[in-house]
């Protein structure tokens, strides 16, 4: 199932002794565009650190109640790793946090989840991860600071960031929201960053080696909309690139869509 990250920054995480805070904000790798941990807000419960929630933790993503299931306890949040309020996340705490848990390490392997596409836990596979799989440095950066950066198509400014599409079966961000307010006022248009060239962190700015007149004929997205497959269909077709789904291992294909709703399958 889609949801749009600024709209789960409201969610509640369930835990299963309580809830433990709400959602805050979410990393993501510069790489696969994926969702490595979700920043919580624990109030006053945990205080002075960061406290990160990697997607092999999450459960149901509930739209009706709000709230995202955490498959943790308090103890085990407030026992992990600590990390700084004010600190990056390095290799070296992520190295630690996930041998905590005992999880996989996402940088490790050939998928976007290492040896698999979406973020699975199977205990006999992960004693196959030998030291010779590829390994990536993660860049993480954060959705709530790249909220706002300048699109810049092959031909000039074409708007910025509004939000996320967020895909809650592999954590993977399917679109960014680009609001076009500024030339053609009201309009939002979605851009994979599959088609995304590179993107300046230190101006601020996303490119994409597309014209302005293609991005302003795009379907328009609205708010409200579900991002059905029909919808995404004509939208890659418009672009003229493939769909992402077509690239897909069957298992992740199986997989996300036995916890996609009928609404988001073809």
């Amino acid at each position: 199932m889609y949801n749009h990250a600024k709209t789960l920054q409201s969610y509640k995480l369930e835990g299963h002794d309580g809830e433990i805070g709400k959602v805050k904000d979410f990393y993501f790798d510069d790489r696969y565009w994926t969702v490595r941990y979700l920043v919580a807000d624990t109030g006053n419960w945990l205080t002075g650190r960061q406290v990160l929630i990697s997607p092999y933790a999450l459960g149901d993503v509930s739209t009706e109640l709000h709230h995202i299931t955490i498959n943790l306890t308090k103890k085990q949040i407030k026992d992990s790793p600590s990390l700084d309020s004010d600190k990056p996340v390095s290799r070296q705490y992520e190295s630690d946090y996930h041998g905590y848990y005992g999880w996989p390490t996402y940088w490790t392997g050939s998928y976007m989840w290492g040896m698999y596409s979406y973020p699975a836990l199977n205990t006999e596979e992960l004693k196959k991860q030998t030291e010779n799989d590829p390994v990536w440095d993660p860049h993480l950066r954060s959705t709530g600071k790249v909220s706002g950066y300048t699109i810049q198509a092959a031909d000039g400014e074409i708007g910025h960031v509004a939000d996320f599409i967020i895909d809650d079966a592999t954590w993977a961000i399917r679109y960014l929201i680009v609001d076009t307010q500024n030339w053609w006022p009201g309009k939002k248009v979605l851009i994979s960053p599959q088609w995304i060239d590179r993107v300046s962190w230190d101006e601020a700015k996303v490119f994409v080696n597309l014209p302005r007149e293609t991005i302003r004929q795009a379907p328009e997205y609205g708010v409200e909309d579900q991002t059905t497959r029909t919808y995404e269909i004509g939208l890659h077709q418009h672009y003229q690139r493939p769909g992402y789904w077509e690239g897909e291992p069957e298992t992740v294909a199986a997989f996300a869509g036995s916890l996609k709703p009928t609404e988001n399958e073809e």
